[in-house]
C-alpha cells in the first residue's frame, strides 16, 4: 500500500501526521485491519466511506474542494456511511481524535506535503 505522507494543518497548527490514498490500493485498504491509528488517513475525490473490516471506530470528517470542514461523524465497525455530496476530501482518524485536535464543522483543514510543505489539492 502506497500513501504519501503529509501534515493537517488548521490555523498554521499542526495537527497531526497523515496519510494520503495516492494510489488505488491504499484507498481500497484504508484503515481496515489496524487496532491503533496513529494520525489521520486522508481520501481525495471521496465523497463517502464506510467501516468494513474495521477494528475500531473513527472519527471522520467530510472537506469540500476549499478544505472546510462540512461534516464530521464516528462511526462504528461495520457500518456503512451516506453520501455527503459536497465533500471533496475525507480525513479518517480513531474516535476521540477530532475532540483532541479541535476540529469541528466551520475549520478549514489544509493537507501539506511533508517534502516542501505545500497544500495538496482537497
Amino acid at each position: 500500500m502506497t500513501a504519501h505522507l503529509a501534515w493537517l494543518v488548521t490555523d498554521g497548527r499542526v495537527l497531526a501526521s497523515a496519510n494520503i490514498a495516492t494510489e488505488r490500493a491504499s484507498r481500497r485498504k484504508g484503515l481496515s485491519g489496524q487496532t491503533h491509528i496513529e494520525g489521520a488517513f486522508v481520501i481525495p475525490n471521496c465523497r463517502w466511506v464506510h467501516t468494513f473490516g474495521m477494528r475500531v471506530p473513527i472519527d471522520i470528517a467530510y472537506l469540500d474542494a476549499d478544505g472546510n470542514v462540512i461534516k464530521t461523524v464516528q462511526m462504528s465497525k461495520t457500518r456503512l456511511g451516506a453520501p455527503v455530496w459536497n465533500a471533496r476530501t475525507v480525513v479518517e482518524a480513531q474516535k476521540g481524535a477530532f475532540a483532541r485536535w479541535g476540529i469541528n464543522v466551520g475549520n478549514k483543514i489544509e493537507v501539506r506535503d511533508s517534502d516542501n510543505n505545500e497544500s495538496t489539492p482537497q
